[in-house]
């Protein structure tokens, strides 16, 4: 089986309008789509869409204790994939809005709060005057009741949202604005604008640290990542990081700080506790390696990313940076998550439709579940 052609990591968004001369039917990413060799008889998004189970809030029943489920955003249908862990059976699609990307799971577990966007899909090569108008009304955080399972409303008040965290207490939101390049803080009860602050162009990544104190906000644009204190809401560090920072993963001890740098190919590691760049990991391969989404395992020894356009899903050293084991898991992976006992990995394959489960133990996928159109970002729901 041809490996499919190597496609240029995102740009810039100024540098698109350079690009415009490259036949769009070339590339994949950003958004693209490109078919998948290893599932080319795979419904599309609208089959899939037609084929999910119709859902009526608070007919699935409520998630039991020692089970979990994989909660999935799809960007181009606009919803959520609610998956049972175990079965590995898709168990409701519930409707969100324009664009749902990053999420997070409020402390106490009984909602979910997404990102939702107005702004055009952007392809690789597409200036942004070609593209149609943003639709401002779509954007906001949707709030999501976990145990009906339901979109109880939408947040307004932050543009253009493509990742957020939510602080430790479950009172209130970061948000990054990437049309506007700040840093937003939201009441998570009421949507009202606590604080704002630049934080650099195209924000994206946003990770608290598992002590609740640092928000670390990445700048795809300036290839840096925003240090936030969650006690006064200010921006009190920034660090030099990868090209296109896209993701942060902290240890479980929140000593160290893991950033993806999409465009170069590294993973930066910080010293979480001082806010310094302690050093940088170039990943190599046989095959384009762009890290993105990433997840550390439960006994810390490991790192795991996925490679966007890459493909790939790998199993770094969190000491050396060494890969120790990888598997190609399907056509742009973004998200990754870890199953609560740490035998299972899922990955979130953009362009086609489908999440991968993958084997921690052997790094062998086991199966792929069709999910909604161009899954983008996951979470574990455990039960509380």
């Amino acid at each position: 089986m041809l490996n499919p052609p190597a496609a240029r990591a995102c740009p810039p968004r100024f540098l698109r309008s350079l690009w415009l001369a490259l036949p769009l039917a070339m590339l994949a990413g950003c958004g693209g789509r490109a078919p998948d060799p290893q599932q080319a008889a795979a419904p599309s998004g609208t089959e899939q869409a037609a084929s999910r189970p119709a859902h009526v809030p608070g007919s699935v029943p409520p998630l039991q204790a020692g089970s979990y489920r994989v909660l999935v955003t799809n960007e181009r249908s606009g919803d959520l994939s609610v998956i049972d862990g175990p079965t590995r059976q898709v168990l409701a699609t519930v409707p969100l809005g324009k664009r749902p990307r990053g999420l997070k799971i409020s402390p106490d577990g009984k909602r979910l709060y997404v990102a939702l966007s107005g702004s055009p899909i952007a392809p690789p090569g597409v200036d942004d005057d070609d593209l149609p108008p943003a639709d401002k009304s779509a954007d906001g955080i949707g709030v999501v009741d976990l145990d009906r399972l339901e979109l109880l409303t939408v947040l307004r008040g932050v543009s253009d949202p493509e990742q957020l965290a939510v602080s430790a207490d479950g009172s209130k939101l970061y948000i990054a604005s990437e049309d506007t390049g700040q840093a937003v803080v939201m009441d998570a009860g009421d949507g009202r604008v606590l604080a704002s602050m630049p934080v650099g162009g195209e924000p994206e990544g946003v990770t608290l640290s598992p002590d609740g104190r640092w928000v670390y906000m990445s700048s795809e644009e300036d290839h840096q990542v925003a240090v936030i204190d969650t006690r006064t809401d200010k921006v009190v560090a920034t660090l030099d990081v990868g090209e296109r920072p896209r993701f942060t993963e902290f240890s479980d001890d929140g000593a160290l700080a893991f950033i993806s740098g999409e465009n170069d190919g590294t993973i930066t590691v910080a010293d979480a506790r001082n806010h310094k760049v302690l050093r940088r990991w170039k990943l190599e391969g046989d095959v384009l390696v762009r890290p993105v989404g990433m997840a550390v395992s439960h006994d810390g020894r490991l790192l795991y990313t996925v490679t966007g356009r890459g493909r790939m899903l790998l199993a770094l050293d969190v000491e050396t940076g060494r890969q120790v084991a990888s598997v190609e898991v399907g056509p742009r992976p973004w998200g990754v998550a870890i199953s609560p006992d740490g035998t299972t990995l899922f990955t979130a394959n953009g362009n086609s439709d489908d999440v991968s489960v993958v084997d921690a133990a052997s790094m062998q996928v086991v199966a792929r579940i069709p999910v909604g159109s161009s899954p983008w970002g996951l979470v574990i729901q455990t039960a509380k």
